[in-house]
């Protein structure tokens, strides 16, 4: 079954809300976003700034313990441009650098827009600071997950286990992700969509746009999982979200090391694979918790008779 769902409502905490709209396992729903500063698609501000989230969704059966499918089929921008900041986060520098670094930490940060042009299937900068900027349209959801375990609510700030503001850039159309649901229903909520993003999130921003984001929402058949996990055509994914960086590696690779043995390889297996073959992108570095994302070619497990997807 399809839903529509336009919030009358948004958070700013990913927790154990009451859920907006239930469905059945498999169904499809249309969420319409506004963006980070809760502007809508049509350029009015109807709630504060801070990721405000769409949701949440319950899924009908879902209990502790299972893993929800969240497959985005579309992303519709609901108006024809977005905007970031025209700055580096003060932590991707050294630290003596960031005198160089346009519009010093603590100061107010103007705005640039960005026109989407769906024909060639760009957006561009409108020059106002700096030079006119093109990128490829991208669309992607910078923060998304379900309610955290023990009744946290967690802001749309940062990360963990249950997802959140991970900003990864190839989180987007044909891509699925499982989260580890925590409590029944899983409630699902999603936001801070991207016309695009470049890796870290190291300015603060995507281009960010108020989007209608479609998903099929279903009961993965995989074990229960520790981290987020994910796949398209091409890779599987695995997610870790902490800080310091290294521990969100740390995350990230012990998580791949059990998604490659629920592949069918043998521990040792796994880790001669991983050892030549893994590779690695960064997420948000930008907010309180880091993002590290594992990923292995579906390519290298259908080579090895190894299962490569669990879609």
């Amino acid at each position: 079954m399809q839903h529509t769902f336009i919030p009358t409502q948004y958070f700013r905490t990913i927790g154990t809300h009451p859920a907006a709209l239930t469905v059945n396992d498999g169904d499809e729903v249309a969420m319409w976003c506004v963006d980070a500063h809760g502007i809508d698609g049509n350029d009015q501000t109807v709630t504060p700034a801070g990721n405000p989230m769409s949701g949440p969704i319950a899924v009908n059966g879902l209990v502790a313990g299972d893993v929800l499918a969240v497959t985005i089929t579309n992303m519709h921008p609901l108006r024809p441009h977005g905007w970031s900041y025209p700055t580096l986060a003060g932590n991707v520098v050294d630290p003596e650098y960031i005198g160089a670094v346009p519009y010093a930490p603590g100061s107010k940060l103007p705005k640039e827009y960005w026109d989407l042009d769906t024909t060639t299937g760009t957006v561009q900068s409108r020059g106002t600071h700096g030079m006119r900027v093109t990128a490829p349209y991208r669309p992607m959801v910078g923060c998304f997950g379900v309610a955290p375990a023990r009744g946290e609510a967690v802001s749309t700030a940062t990360s963990g286990p249950h997802g959140g503001n991970m900003d990864v850039r190839f989180f987007g159309v044909g891509c699925t992700v499982y989260f580890p649901v925590s409590v029944a229903g899983g409630l699902f909520f999603a936001g801070d969509a991207h016309f695009v993003q470049g890796c870290g999130e190291i300015g603060g921003t995507g281009v960010e746009s108020a989007m209608r984001i479609d998903v099929r929402l279903a009961k993965a058949q995989m074990e229960r999982i520790t981290w987020p996990r994910a796949e398209d055509d091409d890779y599987l994914y695995t997610v870790g979200n902490a800080r310091p960086l290294d521990q969100a590696l740390q995350h990230a690779t012990s998580e791949m090391h059990r998604m490659l043995i629920a592949c069918g390889a043998d521990g040792t297996s796994a880790a001669v694979i991983m050892s030549q073959l893994i590779e690695y992108h960064i997420g948000n570095v930008f907010d309180p918790a880091y993002t590290v994302v594992a990923k292995i070619a579906k390519s290298v497990l259908r080579t090895h008779g190894l299962q490569s997807t669990f879609r």
